[in-house]
């Protein structure tokens, strides 16, 4: 059946499901955004600080399961915002579900090609707590993390700018 086939009510229906299926999308691409940001931006500001306060064999101690604990949680809220904007952004248009679902995507590829180096050398049981090198990853991992809360926070931005600017 064309379009041109249908009646006006199936019509009418279809066009109201893009609108719940852009709305409901928006809504969740936002929410899981603001959790991730949210969550990126205390491991900054007062997790990773904390860490490293007490010295680097508690600290590094502290980081690995808190890390395997925290992507347990911040993987699947950026998988879930940026496919939720992406679906928004199929359904509406309008760039900036594009531009913030990319921009939320983006620490996906970041983790696992710049970050994910730092990881599995600060979790190998080889590196000496006491050392210097491990201070120096862990100081490195807070700067890497610190691009995935901008990137994150950039996208919250725009997802916010966008349902703003529906009102």
């Amino acid at each position: 059946m064309t379009d041109g086939n249908r009646n006006p009510s199936q019509t009418e229906f279809r066009g109201r499901g893009a609108v719940y299926w852009a709305m409901i999308s928006q809504m969740v691409a936002t929410f899981a955004c603001g959790v991730f940001f949210g969550a990126a931006v205390y491991i900054n500001l007062v997790e990773q600080p904390a860490r490293i306060s007490c010295g680097t064999p508690l600290a590094l101690t502290q980081w690995r399961p808190s890390y395997k604990r925290g992507t347990l949680m911040q993987a699947p809220l950026a998988l879930i915002g940026s496919l939720s904007a992406l679906i928004a952004w199929r359904f509406e248009g309008g760039t900036a579900w594009l531009v913030g679902g990319l921009l939320l995507l983006l620490v996906v590829p970041l983790t696992l090609v710049v970050i994910l180096p730092t990881n599995k050398r600060l979790e190998s049981q080889e590196l000496d707590l006491r050392s210097e090198e491990a201070g120096r990853l862990l100081q490195r991992w807070g700067r890497l993390h610190a691009i995935r809360s901008i990137l994150s926070g950039a996208a919250f931005l725009v997802f916010v700018s966008a349902l703003a600017m529906k009102r």
